[in-house]
């Protein structure tokens, strides 16, 4: 099967005649220095003795996919994401070649936003002048701080290793470096959370008066630790009613602290402040992923890059600018996938979707016109200013909403 899908490698991306089309490039670096039990994003717990050459290898590796997909051209991409993982556990050799590699790959004068993920244990004031300053004109100006939560009984029930101080202490590193975006993400409905912790949670986020803030409802991911915990039945989740009752009271005291709400998850003190990067991926733009098990969007088409540092590594042993690494779950969407796509990721903005746009795709007499009928009639999704939007009703069930449009 892997076999099957290399051999149609060069039909899903070379960037000879596509690296135009690319608005976003994302960047996984898998290294992790501890698993924590609701992640289901591809990572690996580094290992002290050698982990610096496996770093290296690993940028190695990455500016050789680029160059394979690239064919020497330049993105003109809009922003730069760089995920994992953690991505600040890299060490400053790597960082410097990275920084270099990224200013080879991309129009610098295109990129509006460079955004790092961060856990606090690993922001330095050095890494952050590191970033800031980056390399010919390309540096970092946005920072996502993993804080997830500020009681340690409930880091630790998400196997979450920082310690809830060096929250601020990361907040004030990135600021002293003049990093100019800073967003702090929290998670809710933590099995055990009572709603005096959660408000206690969101009065030490807004303390801290970051510019963006990003509020995810713990989701039990299937495979992780955690969702084996609640099997076993050492925890339990929440439940439905407590979780909507805390999203509710999210959005009411963030609301209280001047901060908009412009997706189901994301507020932001103004409009500049918005996440560019998730943006484009809502708005399903194009965007190019790189490194172990980082996805790629181009026109309707998807690929993932196999989850596996190992087959990574091994598809660059022999330097060649034309390898490119093992990908997986290849698909093309159809048009009515790419509509449906389209109102799916659309609608989890409070903007909404452009009614003009659903007029010209979406016939009244079809199956998922007659759905969107049926959706306002029960006071899940309503027109607003040319938009077609959730409800406030409807954002507290949006996914559920949002799936009987596909």
């Amino acid at each position: 099967m892997q076999q099957a899908q290399q051999s149609h490698y060069g039909h899903v991306f070379r960037g000879k005649n596509d690296a135009d089309l690319v608005d976003a490039l994302y960047v996984h670096v898998p290294f992790c220095f501890h698993k924590c039990h609701y992640c289901d994003f591809y990572s690996i717990v580094g290992k002290q003795d050698g982990e610096g050459d496996r770093q290296s290898a690993f940028i190695h590796a990455l500016q050789l996919e680029l160059l394979g997909r690239l064919c020497e051209r330049r993105l003109k991409a809009k922003t730069i994401f760089v995920g994992g993982g953690t991505p600040t556990l890299l060490n400053a050799e790597c960082w410097a070649r990275l920084l270099e590699i990224l200013s080879q790959t991309v129009e610098i004068e295109h990129v509006k936003e460079f955004t790092v993920e961060a856990n606090p244990e690993t922001v330095t004031a050095e890494l952050m002048r590191q970033l800031v300053q980056g390399y010919n004109g390309l540096g970092v100006n946005r920072l996502s701080i993993g804080a997830q939560s500020f009681d340690e009984k409930l880091l630790k029930v998400l196997e979450r290793w920082h310690d809830p101080s060096n929250v601020g202490k990361a907040v004030g590193y990135a600021r002293e470096a003049n990093i100019k975006q800073i967003n702090l993400d929290m998670i809710f409905a933590i099995p055990g959370q009572t709603m005096a912790q959660l408000e206690e949670d969101v009065a030490r986020v807004i303390d801290l008066e970051p510019d963006h803030i990003s509020a995810y409802s713990l989701i039990f991911e299937p495979n992780t630790p955690l969702t084996q915990k609640r099997k076993m039945g050492l925890i339990q989740s929440v439940g439905e009613q407590r979780e909507h009752d805390m999203y509710a009271r999210v959005i009411e005291l963030l609301a209280a602290a001047d901060y908009e709400q412009y997706e189901i998850s994301n507020w932001a003190k103004t409009k500049d402040n918005h996440c560019l990067h998730n943006l484009l991926y809502w708005q399903n733009a194009n965007w190019l992923g790189v490194g172990p098990g980082a996805a790629s969007h181009v026109n309707g088409l998807r690929w993932k890059n196999e989850a596996h540092i190992g087959k990574y590594l091994k598809a660059f042993a022999d330097d060649s600018a034309e390898a490119l690494p093992p990908i997986m779950d290849i698909e093309r969407l159809d048009t009515d996938g790419q509509v449906g796509e389209k109102l799916m990721l659309g609608l989890r903005l409070r903007e909404g979707v452009l009614k003009q746009w659903i007029d010209s795709h979406v016939p009244t007499d079809s199956a998922r016109g007659k759905m969107i009928a049926e959706l306002k009639e029960i006071g899940m999704l309503e027109e607003v200013e040319g938009y077609l939007r959730l409800t406030q009703r409807g954002l507290f069930v949006g996914d559920a909403v949002i799936s009987r449009l596909l």
